[in-house]
């Protein structure tokens, strides 16, 4: 392919995107018709512009809509901390590509080792990329999952969280639930099931979910769908970087009370 026939390409291309099919069909044989092919190089310039300019507003709405906490990306985990095959698969789910199979990803591991960080992290990379993510507590979500029930707007809230092509609950089983919650939370993972990703953080692992749905049979299907198509993050052998961090600040010094007069 020629320079030309690359460039000529590109204009179509970005033209289709912007949806602009006639356009894109008839301005570059009208420019050349016009010997204006001298015009085209300003012409992919302005139309790459006006794409960059477009992904940057898109990337600014995703980021508002995804409530992830600024900061707690990827660049800022200290991933030296972490298992090896939990860092790489990292970098390989923030290529997005498992979102297109809706594949969940769980991360397991005890309070303070990094995971919401990491969970965080990978939907900032996700959203970056052009992808909807929303990040809760899951606490938090199983409130409005149940305020939307008492309405009888639970369907409408579903539909709603189905725009997110990836729903991060971070800490579940946290908070202990009653019935009435873990049959709302197992009404969403049932409704994305195969349709959309989840990506769920816990420090409990999967034989003390029983505490978290009430029932064996619930907790067994709950699994069942979330463990068909995922991957799976187990931050073992990672220490709390919270008490780490106490360890190496210096102790205060008692100030000596002073004798009563």
């Amino acid at each position: 392919m020629t320079a030309v026939e690359t460039m000529t390409a590109r204009i179509t291309g970005l033209l289709k995107t912007f949806k602009l099919p006639t356009v894109a069909e008839e301005l570059v044989p009208r420019f050349q018709q016009g010997s204006q092919d001298t015009a085209l190089p300003l012409l992919l310039e302005v139309l790459e512009l006006e794409a960059q300019d477009r992904r940057e507003r898109r990337t600014g709405r995703l980021r508002r809509a995804s409530q992830l906490p600024p900061g707690k990306t990827l660049a800022t985990l200290d991933d030296s901390r972490l298992p090896r095959p939990v860092v790489r698969q990292l970098r390989e789910l923030a290529a997005g590509e498992f979102l297109d199979r809706a594949v969940n990803v769980l991360a397991f591991g005890l309070p303070g080792v990094g995971k919401s960080h990491a969970a965080c992290g990978l939907g900032h990379a996700l959203v970056e990329a052009g992808r909807s993510v929303l990040f809760t507590p899951t606490f938090a979500l199983v409130q409005q999952l149940q305020a939307a029930k008492r309405s009888l707007e639970l369907p409408r809230l579903l539909r709603k969280l189905d725009n997110f092509e990836l729903v991060i609950l971070d800490d579940l089983g946290y908070i202990r639930q009653t019935a009435e919650d873990a049959e709302v939370l197992f009404t969403l993972i049932a409704e994305r099931y195969e349709r959309r990703s989840l990506l769920i953080t816990s420090n409990l692992m999967f034989s003390k979910w029983d505490s978290i749905f009430h029932s064996e049979m619930t907790t067994a299907a709950a699994i069942d769908r979330l463990v068909h198509h995922s991957a799976i993050l187990e931050f073992r052998d990672v220490s709390s970087y919270r008490g780490d961090q106490a360890k190496t600040q210096p102790r205060k010094r008692r100030t000596p009370a002073k004798d009563a007069k």
